[in-house]
């Protein structure tokens, strides 16, 4: 089943939380004899490994002025009152257990007390209300992973997979264990289905407990790691994120952690990785790095194990993100294999095994690109350019040292737009799927190749400042017909573009509903640490402000990330309101394209009618939405195998529909399928080192169906264009 799993306060905290250090050692201060062990050698005696953790005395300034900050400089009033602490109170309770599997309901009585209390207790720098609850949840976690190892202990009896019993997979809505028996009978099934999983991936019983032991043994390990850095840490986070979802306090050695990420200098696979209740999570890929250009890993899959080169997998379900991240990282041009559960496997037994040969994210990799689309219709070629813009980029030390020749994006575009001109394409698209933004100089100055002169965006600051952005040098470099190609992941920067072109009416906007990112953090140094702050708001030229809702398409691709309605800003808690303020004055669209759009959009309706990718692509979603509606996963094993075959008999033929419809031969088996599909990736990966940049990859590649259609609604519009469409560009030629 195609599910996508919940991008809660949760995942925010897991992956601003950075912790030091790696492996299955660990100390014991409180055994008699302080010896250093191995995860195996752990007791499973809670009251001998569990150990209360207390803060420091720097942690009282250290709160004090992170709430100073956000009275003082937040962009949004934030006001510091019993609101504030109810809301605090439920993100630590929420971000520590999203799906109510540790804590009971007296745990949450006692939690209550501090309901009204946390803002007082905050302004006198006392963070203890929140150590208590973190140590609250150490203890619960540690008593779970003792209870599951034991009940691995037992023989095979313990489980019996012919009963008709069922997993809640969401618990976020369901009521408080009442007892610490309840919450065993909870842990109960969740350690039989991870049996069950491991049963139906071919272990024999002795190796899937071998297996799970192994891994609740790292789980217990990692987290007796955590000391006072990562509880104020945590509490930290929820207090930032109970006012915004991007405004965090980093204590030195996770504001270190931040500045390395900031600069693309790592030696790993260019991820963003986050924690999903047990599992390393996909967020998105970073452009132009090794897990872009190997095209395997996507957002949403997550990682259950780490192999380096042709070594043993390690199993790192449970384990901490920046530990896992420890994992991947490693010397430049050596090979890291991760074991993982697709974004749209239809259980949690799928797993899939890909490799990734490490490199540095270079601004070379994540520049802009272009290539021709060929349409034919009605008996002549069309040549549709693209231009597939990653991210938003420009080459600051270069820049800084007054290099001629620095490169930027809108240098990149403006040379491969002339190369366009000269091929003489009838339009152009400007791809900025999952392009997460980057330089707002730059995605202002972009604009200012399609338009002549004019403002682009406005940006509204804590003190009611605003300020706008233009482009102030007349002319164009492209006035032909274009569109923009965008989907949930395209944000910020790419967001202001895309606005700006619509604004002007100067071109399409494709796709899907963009992420709604739409406000500016600035880092203010606090103390030894950083505190990154939101202190400014985007805001497009008609006065319309991109956060929380993004930018609309002119005509919707249907697309499976749609599907999750936990990807976008709309998804993250206290995201700040979409809103609007006045529109800029001088500027004046381009061309008047809203006549045409309900022609162009029956066009596109009545043509995905019969495309075969996107009849795919259709199903795929209708499926989505159908297993989210199942909150449920069956722990009986007859039930699960036929599960198992007829999700694969639904593959099948969805697979082979879409071959036949495009007159290739279509599959015998599934194993035949899974066979081409893994032959196709070898090759990929064998060729990939000699492949001409320019010709080889997209020639052996057919084209993509998002952008084929883009190019045919370009070419719609075109033999729609009317007086009054170009009538106003017409008048600035």
């Amino acid at each position: 089943m195609i599910k996508f799993s919940k991008c809660s306060v949760k995942n925010i905290f897991n992956t601003a939380l950075l912790g030091l250090g790696l492996g299955s050692l660990y100390s014991l201060p409180s055994l008699a004899q302080q010896t250093v062990l191995t995860a195996e050698d752990i007791p499973l005696d809670v009251e001998a490994i569990y150990q209360e953790i207390t803060p420091i005395d720097e942690y009282t300034t250290i709160a004090r002025s992170v709430l100073s900050q956000l009275v003082r400089n937040h962009y949004s009033e934030v006001r510091v009152n019993d609101d504030f602490s109810s809301t605090l109170l439920d993100r630590v309770i929420d971000g520590l257990d999203p799906s109510r599997l540790y804590f009971t309901e007296t745990d949450i009585t006692e939690f209550e007390q501090y309901r009204t209390e946390l803002d007082d207790l905050l302004r006198a720098g006392n963070v203890d209300a929140g150590f208590l609850m973190y140590n609250r949840y150490q203890q619960r976690v540690i008593e779970r992973l003792v209870f599951s190892l034991k009940r691995l202990e037992e023989d095979g009896s313990a489980f019996d997979f012919t009963l008709d019993e069922y997993l809640i997979v969401d618990r976020s809505e369901e009521s408080w264990a009442t007892s610490h028996e309840e919450l065993e009978g909870l842990w109960h099934k969740r350690v039989k289905s991870n049996v069950l999983n491991a049963l139906l991936s071919d272990d024999t019983y002795e190796e899937a407990k071998e297996n799970l032991s192994g891994r609740y043994r790292s789980q217990l390990s990692q987290i007796l790691k955590n000391d006072q850095r990562e509880a104020f840490q945590y509490y930290m986070d929820a207090m930032t994120l109970s006012v915004d979802p991007h405004t965090q306090y980093y204590l030195p050695q996770a504001a270190e952690n931040f500045t390395m990420n900031m600069s693309l200098q790592l030696q790993g696979i260019g991820a963003v990785l986050t924690t999903e209740d047990e599992f390393t999570q996909v967020v998105s890929i970073v452009a132009g790095g090794p897990a872009d250009m190997a095209g395997e890993l996507q957002p949403s899959d997550r990682i259950t194990a780490i192999a380096q080169g042709d070594e043993e997998f390690v199993d790192v379900v449970g384990w901490r993100v920046d530990d896992v991240v420890q994992l991947i990282r490693g010397e430049k041009g050596t090979v890291v294999r991760l074991s993982l559960i697709p974004n749209n496997a239809d259980n949690d037994f799928d797993r899939n095994v890909i490799s990734i040969t490490r490199d540095t994210v270079q601004l070379e990799d994540e520049s802009a690109k272009s290539e021709i689309v060929e349409i034919e219709r009605d008996g002549e070629t069309f040549k549709i350019g693209v231009v597939d813009l990653p991210t938003f980029y420009v080459d600051f030390q270069a820049l800084q040292n007054r290099d001629p020749n620095y490169r930027s994006t809108t240098r990149d575009v403006r040379e491969l737009l002339e190369e366009l001109k000269a091929e003489n394409v009838d339009a152009v698209v400007i791809d900025l799927r999952n392009n997460g933004g980057g330089s707002l100089s730059e995605a202002n100055s972009l604009v200012g190749l399609f338009i002549d002169r004019g403002p682009t965006v406005q940006v509204m600051d804590a003190d009611n400042n605003n300020n706008v952005y233009g482009d102030s040098d007349p002319g164009l470099v492209y006035d032909g017909p274009m569109a923009v190609l965008v989907n949930k992941l395209s944000a910020s920067a790419s967001e202001i573009f895309a606005g700006a072109i619509q604004d002007y009416q100067r071109g399409l906007i494709l796709g899907s509903q963009t992420f709604g990112k739409g406000t500016v953090q600035e880092l203010i140094p606090l103390g030894t640490g950083q505190l990154k702050i939101t202190r400014s708001k985007f805001y497009r030229i008609s006065g319309e402000s991109t956060q929380h809702r993004g930018v609309l398409p002119d005509i919707d691709f249907p697309d499976l990330y749609d599907v999750s309605d936990e990807i976008g800003e709309a998804a993250l808690d206290n995201a700040l309101p979409w809103d609007t303020i006045e529109t800029t004055s001088f500027y004046r669209p381009f061309a008047n394209l809203k006549p045409v759009l309900p022609a162009l959009a029956s066009r596109h309706a009545e043509r995905l009618q019969s495309d075969p990718d996107f009849n795919y692509i259709e199903a795929q979603i209708a499926r989505a939405i159908e297993n989210q509606e199942d909150n449920t996963l069956s722990l009986n094993m007859n039930a699960l195998l036929a599960e198992r075959e007829e999700n694969d008999a639904w593959r099948l033929q969805l697979e082979n529909s879409r071959r036949i419809a495009k007159n290739e031969e279509p599959y015998e088996s599934i194993e035949a399928m899974r066979s081409s599909n893994e032959d196709e990736e070898e090759t990929i990966a064998v060729n990939m080192p000699g492949l001409d940049e320019e010709e080889s990859i997209d020639d052996a590649e057919e084209t993509d169906p998002y952008l084929r259609e883009s190019a045919n609604v370009l070419l719609d519009l075109i033999e729609l264009q009317t007086d009054s469409v170009f009538s106003m560009a017409e008048q600035r030629n």
